[in-house]
């Protein structure tokens, strides 16, 4: 996940992170901070770009759920959840919960979709 959304999501309080494609996975997962952080949203959330961590596995968290946002006005109507403003149908969102940081990040390399790691 490209930062701020990964340490939103760690924190708490991103709770749908979006998504192009769907999956069947279900259960705990590590949350991957990619190299290069989104510059666009970490201003328009207040965040300073200098205080994330980038490259590494920064905590983890429960996907229990995936909702398909079938129109704009239900992707509107959990803004609060997913943090994002631009909408492009269809759009999944990953339900996730118990999110835990890690008391040291993990330098990795990330790749694309959900992927194995040796920790």
């Amino acid at each position: 996940m490209k930062q701020p959304f990964a340490d939103l999501l760690i924190s708490g309080r991103k709770t749908i992170e979006l998504r192009s494609w769907n999956t069947r996975f279900r259960g705990e997962f590590l949350v991957h901070a990619s190299h290069n952080p989104d510059r666009k949203a970490c201003i328009a959330a207040g965040i300073d770009t200098g205080r994330l961590v980038n490259g590494a596995i920064i905590g983890r968290a429960f996907l229990y759920d995936v909702k398909e946002y079938k129109s704009r006005e239900e992707f509107l109507a959990d803004r609060d959840l997913h943090l994002a403003v631009d909408y492009t149908n269809p759009r999944y969102g990953f339900m996730v919960k118990s999110p835990v940081r890690l008391d040291r990040p993990i330098p990795a390399k990330g790749k694309l979709n959900f992927f194995e790691v040796d920790v």
